[in-house]
């Protein structure tokens, strides 16, 4: 298999480097070498995070190369656009509607972007737009945006739906495996 490549990105406290240890747990049980890089900045304030996921046959570096990726799953518009140079020529960009200011916003030295999806759209690339948060609060719980987003994935991608809800299984805490599972279900669906 050729490697895949994908970013995962987000604010910090949305799930982002949850949802990276899922998808590096499903490739490991399909057999996959694979490679975690996550760069967490300022996560516990708001700030950006990334995760670099890089499986197949055999993976020599943790990094998605510029250019390089195969798809980016960004749970918040402004990290969407912000990472978007990452993206292969005909990649596949999966972004939430979901808005969170940045610190720049929230002191008043710039305003929040109006036309992101629209940006993201004019390249030559495939844009899937979900409001995950929605879908989250339908479930009753609005901190599994992150298995919504990854539902969504898992209809992109080769594997097995029961491999996906195994990896979510054994990585999420115990006593969120119902709800998470049941948010995979809602975004696999949307």
């Amino acid at each position: 298999m050729e490697t895949k490549n994908i970013l995962v990105v987000g604010v910090g406290g949305q799930g982002t480097l949850l949802t990276s240890r899922i998808l590096g747990n499903l490739a490991i049980h399909s057999g996959y070498d694979v490679k975690l890089s996550e760069v967490h900045g300022m996560s516990q304030r708001g700030g950006s995070v990334v995760t670099h996921i890089r499986y197949g046959d055999k993976v020599y570096s943790p990094l998605v190369e510029i250019g390089k990726a195969d798809i980016i799953l960004a749970f918040e518009k402004l990290e969407a656009l912000r990472w978007r140079h990452y993206l292969k020529k005909d990649g596949l960009i999966i972004v939430n509607t979901q808005e969170i200011d940045p610190m720049p916003v929230i002191i008043g030295a710039a305003e929040y972007p109006e036309d992101i999806i629209e940006q993201l759209k004019k390249e030559d690339n495939k844009v899937i737009v979900a409001d995950a948060l929605k879908e989250a609060r339908k479930i009753g719980n609005f901190r599994v945006v992150n298995t919504v987003l990854l539902g969504l994935l898992a209809k992109n991608l080769d594997e097995d739906k029961d491999k996906w809800e195994t990896a979510i299984s054994q990585t999420v805490p115990n006593k969120t495996i119902d709800v998470n599972v049941k948010a995979f279900e809602a975004g696999y669906n949307l």
